[in-house]
């Protein structure tokens, strides 16, 4: 959001007679007025924070949100997020430097939002405007393969980019085939910045190919590709003209700012192309708009309020027209006028602003909100302050706000002329015998009050021994019991006077003195521990008791059954349990691997090495001897022991550099601290950090191919991880040759999932031989290529059909068919196939039959008897049949008589049989019968049968 100077117009009316002397001071930008160099005043910002967007790939992982303030004294400085103050010492990734915000480690989870600063001396507080922090990044396009789009020539189309997630606004872009052929924006092309979607208004043949949608972040520079989307043509005719269809609009109501460049899209789909114009309903296009691409986009640059108003496109071509409008409005945020006055007692502050919407108003003492009650009273932006008091000193602000932003108007009110006061007063100081005292006298009043100093009745001349410095302090030297009393400072200007008591009292050196400290021991871990504490001092006085673990104050509360508090007249103990890593000043424990280290720090990355820092963890009584460096990554088992530079990291280290690491990888780092007794627990992981893009260094592998149709080359690969891609933009680059050239054929495959890639060319012959390597790109540049390997050429499928091909039936339900092969050639045969139908249907209706390899004979079986058959042989391999060979004719035998011989006689004489029977007459779809056969079985009955001219049962 554009943030707007404040403009102030200073107007001091009242009485020149008033009872308590005021000035207002009011802050403009650099400019301070009635301030000298050494004349104290409020804070007043010199730097406000701005809004920021921070890049969350970026190297330096650090935020910094300006403020800075004049004053004197200097201010201090405090940062809100979202209304909530910022804890540095509870978080340790904020700290400040001068009034500065720094964020380490910034995330968007929790610290995405309004920042506001505020800055505080003696004389006042003051809030800044609020600075928002936003976060830059790009996500990756789904890696889920896009469908084809289809259209007739001459038909409009739209292609859908669907970019990824991203903040904040990104650009788009087509590419066309190959990276980095971009698709040219014309009358008939259009790229909408608001969708990313391709629009042709009228396809043609050349705009047959594969589009690619890129998106590219503008404030980190990042950009992803999307999968391809396939455009064809389809072949079912051209489309015919007709009217325009708008589909690329602006929305019916426009809401910018008062200052910014407006942009406005309008295109059409049509045959033939339409033609876009612009026009402002009720009023003129302003001067300073300019038409851009192909008129498709209006732009208005530096917007104010009189650009307002309806804008309408209009899409024109010979079919017929249509339009499209929409209303611009123009909003502002709030800006100042702001104006002080004084009447005798009364104070009156006027706050104006202008704005659309129009702004409301609240104002602010120290940083406070202020209500009307008592003598302030508040009506819409006029602030009234009755009967002024020293007490309304301070820094005050007016905040004209709309829903587009807020402005903040600052102001001092300064109470020059006050009798002195002394806050707080009397004041008691203790003090140590032999030492030297010093007494402050500061009253607040103005002008600046003369000051004298007295004990008792009687006023103290300096000498020696008792000083009276610049600062009004009284300093006395070697202090003895003879000083000890009351002393009086007396403040005194026109307006009136006002004493300061402080009473000085002494303590003995000796007073207080420690007579039972904690003695060191020894104890097994799971065990308690007393440590005892008394010490003796003047009753006088208060002593409290405060105990430290490893130089940090106990918190008795937060770790109460842990540590255990309780005083007994002057004796302290402390009850605890020990565990392995924990150890107490006044304890050994000799039998425990070291505490985890500190937090890793990522200090410095680079494609290959982290530069980590860490601080030392508890050696829990014996010495750190080494730390192991582990990381862990998106590729990893688990944390794994990485490299470093130096190898072995010594136990006296606290830094090292983690080597070959792969880039463009994300890695957590942390450190294990091994001792003499064994290996700790590690540290907290570091925060996840990406090495830096590298040109790839792996190249595919597995590279082969074959296959394929006729006239094609088809090459595949192993895709390489995407732990060894490094970096962004990763693709594939596709080299070839015919064997016995020279130059290499180049082509890039954009997707880094690509595992094939097909080139098709009918001027070279089957089985050619290719030379064929693979390398990878990103957008760093080219890496490594693989190994060449030759990979021949789609064989096709066979060119030539069987020859000699014959047929004859041996019996009534089979056939044998016979052929011999094509010649030799590429193309070659995998096997046969044999298609058989009845002479009298259709070829469609038939069966077909397939070889086991390469047979050239095969028997059809289940056929139909006194039947002819028409045959055909064809050859097949993976890519498809060849052609078919000429029928050929054969027809089954008849089949045998259906009827058995009947009225069988049999007459025995001794060892012989006589035998006769009927003759079987065979119909006219049987084969006659030319003979008969007799099987006989021993002891039981004799059968006969006949046997014809083909076969016999």
């Amino acid at each position: 959001m554009k943030k707007l100077k404040s403009n102030w117009m200073v107007k001091l009316i009242g009485s020149p007679i008033v009872i308590i002397a005021i000035i207002i001071v009011l802050m403009v930008s650099f400019s301070f007025f009635f301030l000298t160099e050494s004349e104290e005043f409020g804070p007043v910002f010199i730097q406000e924070p701005d809004d920021v967007i921070f890049p969350l790939d970026s190297d330096e992982k650090k935020v910094v949100m300006h403020c800075e303030a004049r004053g004197n004294p200097p201010p201090t400085y405090s940062w809100y997020i979202n209304g909530t103050e910022v804890d540095a010492e509870a978080d340790y990734r904020y700290s400040f430097i001068d009034g500065n915000l720094i964020i380490t480690n910034a995330s968007e989870v929790t610290d995405y939002g309004k920042y506001q600063c505020k800055a505080e001396n003696s004389f006042g507080t003051v809030l800044s405007r609020d600075g928002t922090l936003q976060f830059a990044y790009l996500g990756a396009f789904s890696g889920k393969a896009r469908g084809g789009v289809s259209v007739r020539e001459g038909q409009g189309v739209v292609l859908m980019c669907t970019p990824p997630p991203h903040s904040p606004e990104i650009i788009y872009s087509w590419v066309f085939n190959e990276f980095p052929s971009f698709v040219a924006e014309d009358s008939r092309r259009f790229i909408s910045q608001d969708t990313g979607n391709l629009y042709i208004s009228k396809v043609q043949p050349s705009d047959v190919g594969s589009y690619i949608c890129l998106v590219k972040n503008t404030v980190t520079n990042a950009r992803v590709l999307s999968p391809p989307t396939p455009l064809t043509l389809k072949t079912d005719g051209v489309m015919g003209e007709y009217e325009p269809k708008i589909e690329v609009h602006f929305p019916t109501s426009v809401l910018a700012a008062k200052g910014v460049t407006v942009r406005l899209e309008c295109f059409a789909l049509g045959n033939p192309v339409p033609t876009i114009t612009w026009r402002k309903i009720n009023g003129n296009i302003p001067k300073k708009a300019r038409l851009r691409k192909s008129q498709a986009v209006l732009e208005i640059p530096n917007i104010q309020l009189e650009d307002s108003g309806t804008y309408e496109c209009k899409a024109e071509n010979p079919r017929g027209g249509t339009a499209f409008k929409g209303h611009l409005q123009v909003y502002s945020e709030s800006e100042h006028v702001l104006t002080p006055m004084d009447s005798g007692e009364k104070l009156q502050w006027e706050c104006k602003a202008t704005g659309r919407p129009r702004p409301t108003y609240r104002w602010l003492r120290n940083g406070l909100p202020l209500t009307s009650q008592g003598r302030m009273e508040i009506v819409n932006g006029e602030l009234s302050i009755h009967k002024v008091q020293q007490a309304d000193s301070g820094m005050y602000q007016c905040v004209a706000e709309n829903k587009y932003g807020a402005v903040y108007s600052n102001a001092e009110l300064k109470i020059l002329a006050s009798a002195p006061v002394f806050i707080p007063n009397p004041i008691r100081v203790i003090a140590t015998l032999g030492k030297d005292v010093s007494l402050e006298c500061k009253p607040r009043a103005s002008p600046k009050p003369r000051i004298a100093w007295k004990r008792g009745d009687r006023r103290i001349q300096p000498n020696k021994r008792i000083m009276l410095l610049r600062n009004n302090t009284l300093r006395i030297v070697n202090a003895s019991r003879a000083d000890e009393g009351n002393y009086v400072c007396r403040a005194e200007n026109q307006l009136g006077s006002a004493e300061l008591t402080a009473i000085l009292s002494f303590v003995l050196p000796e007073a207080m003195r420690v007579e039972l400290t904690p003695a060191r021991v020894e104890v097994t871990v799971g065990e308690s521990v007393v440590l005892s504490c008394k010490a003796t001092h003047d009753t006088s006085l208060d002593v409290a008791f405060q105990w430290f673990f490893n130089q940090k104050p106990i918190n008795f509360q937060q770790d109460g059954g842990h540590f255990e508090y309780i005083q007994t007249g002057l004796f302290l103990f402390s009850y605890f349990i020990k565990t392995c890593f924990e150890a107490l000043m006044v304890s050994t424990i000799q039998t425990c691997p070291p505490g985890p280290p500190g937090v890793v720090i990522v200090e410095e990355i680079t494609d290959t090495t982290a530069t980590l820092s860490w601080t030392r963890g508890l050696d829990n009584h014996s010495p750190i001897s080494t730390y192991n460096v582990q990381a862990r990554s998106p590729f990893s088992l688990g944390w794994q022991t990485v490299k470093t530079d130096p190898d072995p990291v010594t136990g006296d280290m606290e830094s090292a550099i983690a080597v070959e690491l792969n880039p463009w990888v994300e890695y957590e780092f942390r450190v294990v601290a091994t001792n003499a007794i064994g290996t700790g627990d590690p540290s907290a992981p570091s925060r996840a950090v990406r090495t830096k893009e590298a040109v790839p260094s792996v190249a595919p592998a597995n590279v082969s191919g074959g296959n394929g149709r006729r006239h094609e080359l088809v090459i595949s690969w192993e895709p390489v991880s995407e732990e060894f891609q490094n970096g962004e933009g990763f693709g594939y680059i596709v080299a070839f040759r015919a064997n016995g050239t020279r130059g290499w054929k180049e082509k890039m495959v954009t997707s880094a999932d690509s595992t094939t890639y097909k080139y098709r060319d009918e001027t070279f012959p089957p089985l050619t031989p290719f030379e064929v390597k693979v390398g990878v790109y990103n957008n760093k540049g080219d890496g490594p290529f693989s190994s060449v390997v030759v990979i021949h050429s789609a064989e096709g499928e066979p060119r030539e059909a069987p020859s000699d091909v014959r047929a004859y039936s041996i019996s009534s339900s089979e056939i044998r068919v016979t052929w011999k092969p094509p010649n030799p050639e590429p193309g070659r045969p995998r096997g046969y196939e044999v298609s058989y139908w009845k002479d009298m249907e259709q070829e469609e209706s038939g069966k077909k039959q397939r070889t086991v390899k390469n047979e050239t004979s095969m028997v059809l079986t289940g056929l139909e008897g006194n039947s002819l058959y028409r045959i055909t042989v064809k050859a097949f391999n993976s890519i498809g049949h060849g052609p078919a060979t000429a029928a050929v004719t054969a027809k089954t035998r008849k089949t045998p008589p259906a009827q058995p011989p009947a009225n069988l006689i049999w007459i025995q004489e001794g060892n012989n049989v006589s035998l006769s029977w009927d003759p079987v007459k065979a119909k006219d779809n049987e084969s006659d019968v030319i003979g008969y056969m007799v099987s006989s079985l021993p002891f039981t009955a004799v059968t006969l049968a006949h046997f014809c001219k083909y076969e016999c049962n």
